[in-house]
C-alpha cells in the first residue's frame, strides 16, 4: 500500500516563503518602479519581469523610446540605470502559492524610505499595480508626499486591460 507523503502539524498544506530580489539602483536614479513581488517564472529565471507575457518591458521600451525586448536581461537593467530608472518590490519576502497578487499571505514590507534615502535625485516612485500601490503606500506613509507618486496598471498578463490603455497610463511617466 503506498504511504501518504508526511502532512505539516497544522493539518494544512505548506507554501513556500518567497524573496523578492535586490533593488537595481544607483545614485542616478530618478524614479523608481515598485511592483509587489516577483511571481514564479520572475524567481524561476531570477529575472524581474521573468514571465514572457508580463508586459513590462515592452511598456518600459515605449516610454523609454528604446528596445528594450531586444536586449538581453543585464544589458535591460543597464539601459534602466542609464536612463534613471531603478526596479524593486514593496514586499521583501511572503507565503504565495501561483503568482497573483491576491494570493500573498504573511508578507514583510521591504524598508522604501531606507533605500529611498540613499537615492538623492529620487523625484518619482511608481507602483505597478494596485497591490503594490496599496501597501507600498502604507510603508510610505506621509514621507511619500515628498515625491510624485504614480499609480500604474499592472504590467502582469493576469489584469487584463487592453494594451493600448496601459500604455496611454504608463505614458504618464513622461510627466514632469
Amino acid at each position: 500500500m503506498p504511504s501518504t507523503p508526511p502532512q505539516p502539524a497544522d493539518g494544512g498544506t505548506s507554501v513556500a516563503r518567497k524573496r523578492c530580489f535586490d533593488p537595481v539602483v544607483d545614485v542616478h536614479t530618478r524614479l523608481l518602479i515598485l511592483g509587489s513581488l516577483p511571481g514564479e517564472q520572475s524567481l524561476a529565471r531570477q529575472e524581474y519581469y521573468g514571465n514572457r507575457q508580463n508586459r513590462f518591458w515592452m511598456l518600459m521600451s515605449a516610454v523609454l523610446s528604446l528596445d528594450l525586448q531586444a536586449l538581453d536581461y543585464d544589458a535591460r537593467l543597464l539601459a534602466l540605470r542609464a536612463n534613471g530608472v531603478g526596479l524593486w518590490d514593496v514586499v521583501a519576502q511572503a507565503e504565495r502559492e501561483g503568482s497573483l497578487d491576491s494570493s500573498i499571505r504573511e508578507h514583510a514590507g521591504n524598508d522604501l524610505l531606507g533605500l529611498m534615502s540613499t537615492l538623492p535625485n529620487l523625484a518619482s516612485v511608481a507602483f505597478n499595480g494596485g497591490t503594490a500601490a496599496r501597501l507600498g503606500m502604507k510603508i510610505l506613509g506621509p514621507r511619500g508626499a515628498r515625491y510624485r507618486v504614480v499609480q500604474l496598471p499592472s504590467s502582469s498578463p493576469a489584469y487584463t486591460l487592453a494594451y493600448a490603455e496601459k500604455l496611454r497610463r504608463w505614458m504618464e511617466l513622461l510627466a514632469p
